[in-house]
């Protein structure tokens, strides 16, 4: 690695007394039409920055100059307002989240956009070219990245310790998000503190993208239409990193709209080929891997693979997408693609099971599919073989907050 893994700066972030009204969640997990009800009534809501479409007129078109313009100058109030305050020295940050009952706790920190690009800053998800560009210009309009990346690290007893003392001390800002998700941040100032997380990170040597990989990608897109000699932190990336047994990931699952010219009665005898079916009382959410909930035709019903995965090979054939890529969505429902077959939607863990069954009653779907989480081990060894996981395998729960902290770039 050519630089340091990770670096202290300072911050621009939400005043104590702006908090609540500032945090909004990321960037990407909301439809324009939630983002706008979200925002209403909320004027220092960072959705105004992060989401700028929301103040404009619908048939405003993506990528429209006038997007970023509104980002930048809604930017702009906020601080001039005093409801964003800059740090006056670097430091690290200790950001912890707490719902019901979980708690974790991770390092906000500027990493080197030189180990992401040398694979110490590691991915396991493909990025569209059209999202990176909208993000990168966000960030050159307002000179600053605004939506943290979330990354993991191997769990460290060390790094535990000295957060575990930075939340000891006050907060510098608290904010609860849709009422059940309460985001803290704390600084580490101190420079022994400083230097010792520098160093352990060092030693740890790796941090891996979990949720985030467009807003990395917009960062180094950035970054190379600045140029050299722009400063420090054109080349760093804003990232907020959780040990990895603390994160927790939830099932991404599958809608199809159609059944590929089958009739339901057709479609359910060729699923029975492909897996054991059986119907199910009601809503099914996978306990164990190779195994899956099927809603159709008003009914629920537990699909399960004959016998495990076959051991050896690369460990992405392994996964659950990967099985029901292979056994269903390609050879019944003919979804070769599912990152550019219109058919397949996603839906994450977070907004429920029954969203799968009301994305079906409502006609939005013909069919979905529950699947069981992902594990973290499984996708730090994708990412450690530099392979790709397929597309929206993994949904993070809690999501971090945007606009309670940001790293200025010029």
């Amino acid at each position: 690695m050519t630089e340091r893994l990770l670096a202290p700066f300072a911050g621009l972030r939400a005043a104590p007394e702006h908090a609540d009204a500032v945090a909004a969640p990321p960037y990407d997990v909301m439809s324009t039409e939630e983002a706008r009800a979200a925002a209403q009534g909320r004027p220092w809501s960072f959705l105004h920055v992060s989401r700028p479409e929301i103040d404009l007129p619908p048939e405003t078109p993506p990528g429209a100059p006038e997007l970023y313009e509104g980002a930048a100058a809604g930017f702009a109030r906020m601080t001039e307002s005093g409801v964003l305050i800059r740090d006056a020295v670097p430091r690290f940050y200790a950001y912890r989240m707490e719902v019901a009952g979980r708690t974790q706790t991770g390092l906000v920190a500027a990493a080197s956009l030189a180990a992401y690009e040398e694979g110490a800053v590691k991915r396991h998800e493909l990025t569209r070219p059209t999202k990176v560009e909208d993000r990168a210009r966000h960030i050159a309009a307002l000179g600053a990245q605004t939506g943290p990346v979330l990354t993991i690290h191997r769990p460290d007893e060390e790094v535990r310790r000295l957060l575990a003392a930075a939340c000891a001390g006050p907060p510098l800002c608290r904010a609860v998000l849709d009422g059940t998700v309460t985001h803290t941040l704390r600084s580490i100032d101190g420079a022994d503190e400083i230097d010792a997380l520098t160093a352990q990170f060092d030693r740890i040597g790796a941090l891996y993208i979990a949720d985030g990989h467009h807003r990395a990608a917009a960062a180094q897109m950035a970054a190379q239409a600045m140029g050299a000699g722009t400063g420090e932190a054109a080349g760093r990336l804003l990232t907020v990193s959780f040990p990895a047994d603390e994160v927790r990931i939830l099932g991404y699952h599958r809608i199809v709209q159609g059944l590929n010219g089958l009739t339901p009665a057709g479609f359910l005898g060729e699923i029975g080929k492909a897996l054991r079916c059986e119907p199910a009382d009601g809503p099914v959410e996978p306990a164990t891997p190779a195994q899956f909930g099927m809603y159709v035709e008003g009914r629920w019903y537990r699909l399960a693979a004959e016998g495990p995965a076959p051991a050896g090979g690369p460990v992405v054939n392994r996964l659950d997408v990967s099985l029901l890529a292979r056994l269903v969505l390609g050879p019944i429902l003919g979804i070769v693609d599912p990152r550019l077959d219109e058919r397949i939607d996603f839906v994450g863990g977070g907004r429920g099971i029954d969203a799968l069954a009301a994305a079906v009653d409502s006609g939005a779907a013909t069919v979905a599919f529950s699947l069981h989480p992902t594990s973290v081990n499984d996708l730090m060894a994708v990412a450690d073989a530099s392979a790709i996981l397929p597309p929206k395998t993994t949904w993070f729960e809690p999501k971090l907050a945007d606009g309670l902290v940001s790293l200025l770039t010029s």
